[in-house]
């Protein structure tokens, strides 16, 4: 069994893993899972150290939901780990959903038969807590993320959803954390304004942040990050391969940077990223990861894997050590920014050991 780094989460006393396991591609995106695939790569996870889940009642439309509570019950692991999952949507059954409620079209393959709204009320807060915790089987779920609010999600539509969680979501997420349901509140968006606007608003314990941190994007670094660090709001990084080109590259047939085809700057810059890579012997996924781990801001990354070859490879790159001369190259070449904190020849050893 491997062993992971610890940290915790704002003022919570909640510990995670390094990496969580994220149950995005466990859920049926764009590709068929079936429960057993699930299961051998959530037991790989977790013989290799991982001892965070993340979920959300959006992934399949509760398929990750029903196969991670089953998971953990059938395996007598509760106990030894963390559960996410996230508030912001509830589930319809499609024979009584209303014409229009699917939200974003995600091609999610045998899905379970619902469809999704968002209600961010204290009504809706409460009824997708509890749903969550049917779908999991659990008692109480350790960290509850409020899901895709803000104007990069909703657009004109986000003073609609913002004035149902100040004039009701916010007293529904503050008894849930206070009477002991959940242990850490959160924000699990792909924009950092709605973050800090959700902190002046409320007490957070940590916010999941997707593809706004990476090797290719570096805004959070002027702003963002510090006033996390004063807020003491914890980040838990995710979308470090920005949707896949950090991760396959820029010889992949698909050239996917935030969901959509890379654009030819972007391809540019992480060709130049793979030369510096083949320079050190460096894979680029691992200075992917180990580039977003290694800011003081980010206490854990959470990582989608679709089998236990994927599990294996961001335990690999995580672990693995990145010489300082790689980082030095980079800032060299103005490909990241010069004051930006990077890992040291010992980082990836300390992220791979149990904190004390």
């Amino acid at each position: 069994m491997g062993n992971l780094k610890t940290s915790t989460l704002g003022k919570s006393g909640v510990k995670v893993s390094a990496i969580g396991l994220g149950t995005v591609p466990l859920a049926g995106f764009g590709v068929d899972v079936d429960y057993e695939q699930f299961e051998t790569t959530a037991w790989c996870a977790y013989e290799q150290g991982i001892r965070h889940f993340d979920s959300a009642p959006m992934y399949g439309l509760g398929k990750a939901e029903h196969f991670l509570g089953h998971f953990l019950r059938t395996r007598n692991i509760r106990s030894d780990v963390v559960v996410s999952t996230k508030v912001g949507r509830l589930l319809t059954p499609v024979s009584r959903a209303k014409k229009g409620n699917v939200i974003f079209g995600i091609n999610w393959v045998n899905a379970l038969p619902f469809v999704e709204e968002f209600d961010y009320s204290y009504d809706g807060i409460m009824r997708s807590f509890e749903d969550s915790q049917q779908r999991l089987g659990l008692d109480f779920i350790d960290i509850m993320l409020v899901h895709d609010i803000g104007r990069l999600a909703h657009g004109d539509n986000n003073e609609v959803y913002w004035k149902q969680l100040v004039n009701g979501g916010f007293k529904a997420l503050d008894e849930l954390r206070r009477n002991g349901h959940t242990r850490a509140i959160g924000i699990g968006v792909n924009e950092t304004d709605a973050v800090l606007e959700m902190s002046d608003e409320f007490d957070l314990d940590c916010c999941l942040l997707a593809g706004r941190y990476t090797l290719l994007n570096h805004e959070p670094l002027q702003y963002f990050f510090p006033e996390c660090l004063r807020r003491n709001v914890s980040v838990i990084g995710a979308g470090v391969f920005n949707s896949g080109i950090l991760a396959a590259g820029s010889r992949a047939t698909a050239k996917t940077y935030d969901y959509q085809a890379a654009p030819a700057d972007v391809i540019a810059k992480v060709k130049a990223i793979e030369d510096v890579c083949a320079k050190h012997g460096v894979a680029l996924p691992q200075a992917a990861i180990q580039f977003v781990h290694a800011h003081p801001a980010v206490s854990s990354l959470v990582l989608g894997a679709k089998d236990t070859k994927e599990v294996s490879q961001n335990i690999t790159a995580i672990s693995t050590p990145v010489p300082n001369a790689f980082w030095d190259e980079l800032k060299e070449r103005r490909i990241i920014p010069a004051e930006v904190p990077t890992p040291s020849i010992d980082a990836a050893k300390t992220a791979a050991s149990q904190s004390a």
